[in-house]
Order: structure tokens, then sequence, then C-alpha cells
């Protein structure tokens, strides 16, 4: 009975214990953690900060496509350089060789009809003709000699009048005869009419014309470097079908590479005190040791919203920045584009009291 008494009063006094120490525990203060890399440090007093974004001194082309295809071909690899004009990648061109083909017969025929035309008359085109007028000129000199032969009786009235009306009638057939055949005979031996010279001539380029167009068609089909530089991204691959509509992922990322950019954004409460003859310093982020002094290029006169955070818990979602490009040489620093940078440009005034 005495045991189970002191059951209670044990138990409280090992929970005033485990209280005691818990609290002890917990008014410890912790020991700072070590940095895991040094942050960057400006030799400028008065600056201003902005996260930079490395681009290519070109600003990274998303190369894209003039029509939907199938690709056929990648002529290209990730990292390689290439020449303004060299092919990148072509599309699939099978039915646009056989139109070329189409296209071609139709040249060969309209310069056949135009060649046809200008040999006009052909050399054994006209005895033939020749021999249906001289036919006429007999046809009509026997019809006048029939008409002579009635009209040259001394009594009119040993022949009918029928039959001397028949003979005149003869006579007027003959002589249209005669004229039919001369007319198909100056005709031909003019050769082609010029209108119809012209109209073949005229279908002959437009023949040509079509051609040109299915031919730049399938050039357009191979599409090439707008500019000297290195393949970033290769989003292609032979086989798959691209559309030519751009999208979130480019199919090619071209840059050149020969000089890096660094796109700083200024937050809006700075941007009075930036000058364009500021010095510049760009850290690499996660190692404030590398560091190389940026070089000035333009300003990009509009202020828009913020897309890249840092995550810095300052930023807002609703901070407007102005973006200032500064450039340094690629082999400055081990950065790829891309990439962020701590930038710090020298300023002359200090900032508003309450901002850093």
């Amino acid at each position: 009975m005495n045991a189970k008494r002191l059951i209670i009063p044990a138990l409280s006094l090992a929970g005033f214990f485990v209280a005691g120490y818990t609290i002890q525990r917990g008014s410890t203060p912790m020991p700072i953690a070590p940095l895991q890399a040094e942050p960057a440090r400006p030799e400028f007093a008065k600056r201003i900060s902005g996260a930079g974004l490395i681009e290519s001194a070109s600003e990274d082309i998303a190369v894209g496509l003039p029509v939907s295809g199938r690709i056929e071909q990648v002529m290209i690899e990730r990292g390689q350089v290439v020449n303004a004009g060299d092919p990148l990648l072509r599309l699939e061109t099978v039915s646009l060789e056989a139109a070329l083909g189409t296209r071609r017969a139709q040249v060969l025929e309209a310069a056949a009809e135009l060649a046809r035309l200008r040999a006009l008359p052909r050399t054994e085109d006209l005895p033939p003709l020749q021999a249906d007028v001289a036919r006429a000129e007999v046809a009509l000199a026997d019809a006048k000699a029939s008409l002579a032969l009635i009209e040259g009786l001394r009594d009119p009235r040993a022949v009918s009048e029928d039959l001397r009306l028949a003979r005149r009638f003869a006579v007027q057939r003959a002589e249209a005869e005669l004229q039919r055949a001369q007319a198909v005979y100056s005709r031909t031996k003019a050769g082609a009419f010029e209108p119809e010279l012209k109209l073949a001539e005229a279908r002959v380029q437009s023949s040509e014309a079509a051609v040109r167009e299915v031919e730049i068609e399938i050039a357009r089909r191979t599409v090439r470097a707008p500019i000297a530089g290195t393949v970033l991204q290769l989003n292609a691959r032979a086989g798959e079908w691209a559309e030519a509509a751009s999208g979130s992922r480019p199919l090619l990322l071209l840059g050149d590479l020969r000089r890096l950019h660094v796109r700083v954004d200024i937050d809006e409460n700075d941007a009075w005190r930036f000058r364009r003859d500021a010095k510049g310093l760009g850290f690499v982020k996660g190692n404030g040791q590398l560091s190389t002094e940026l070089t000035f290029v333009r300003v990009d006169p509009y202020v828009l919203p913020k897309r890249s955070l840092t995550g810095d818990s300052f930023e807002r979602v609703d901070t407007r920045v102005l973006q200032v490009i500064y450039s340094f040489a690629p082999d400055a620093l081990p950065v790829y584009p891309g990439q962020q940078m701590d930038v710090f440009l020298e300023a002359s005034v200090d900032a508003m009291p309450g901002r850093r």
C-alpha cells in the first residue's frame, strides 16, 4: 500500500526534471553554421546590386521553321560553331520534288510550243497551199470560160435563164475559193501571229516562275544559320514532326559566344541612381572569389515586370526593373549562357533609407 502511494510523487518528480532539462536545452543558443561559400564583396562603397542573366552577345536566337514538317536530317550538334548560312537541319521534301518534276515538264512543253510558233512557216507547208491556189485559179478560169460561152451566143433564147444564172454563180464560187486559198497561203507564209507568240512567251515565263517557286520552297526546307555562332540548344531529331509555330521550347538556340553579355535587372527604385559610365563587377553565383569587370553595352529603355526572381525575401512579384546590358570576355569566368550572376554597379549617391 505504501509503494502505491509513492508512484505518483515519483512520476511527478521525473516529469519536473525532464521539463527542466528540455527548457535548459532549448534555451542554449545553436552554433552558427559555417558559410558554404564566401559572399560577394564588391569594392564600391555606394553601389546598386542586381541579378544578372548571362546571354550571348547576339542575344539567344531561337531558330524557327518556315513551315511545319517532318525532320529529315539534323546537320549540327550541340556546342558546334557554325557560320552564317551553314545548314542546320532539313525537312522532308518528297512531295515538293515530285511537284518540281511536273513544273519542269510544263516548262519544256511551253518552250516547245513557243519554238514551234517561231519556226512557222514550215518549208513543207507551203507547196500544198500553193497547189490549192493554182487549182482555185484553174477552177475560176474554167467557170469564167463557161459563162463567156453562154453569154457569147447571138440568140439569148438558146439557153435557159437558169443555166445562165448557174454559170454566173459558179464564177462567184470559184472567185471565193481562190480568195480563200490565197488567204490560207498568205497566213501560213507570214508565220505565227504576234499575239500568239506573246501568249506562248508568257506561258513559258509562267512555267519557269512555277519552277522557281517550288525550288524556293525546297530551299526553305533547309534551315540555315542566320548568324555565325554556337549551337546552345538542340531539341530536334531526325524523323520527328516539327511545328513552325514557336513554343516555350525552342527547336534550335543559337548565339554568338565570342563575347558574353549579362542582362542586369535594376530595381525601379534604384533606376534613378544608375549611370551609364558606372563601373560594374560580376560575381559567379556560389563563389564570391570569382569575379570580372563588366563593360557597359546599352540600356533597354523600358521598365518591365521582373521575370527571373532570385528568391530573395525582399523581392516582390510586382517588382519592375530596368534592364542594363554589360559585357565581358568569355574566358574571364567559367560561366555559361543562361547562368545567373551577382552584379554590383557603382553608384554616385546612397540608396533611399530602408533600402540596400
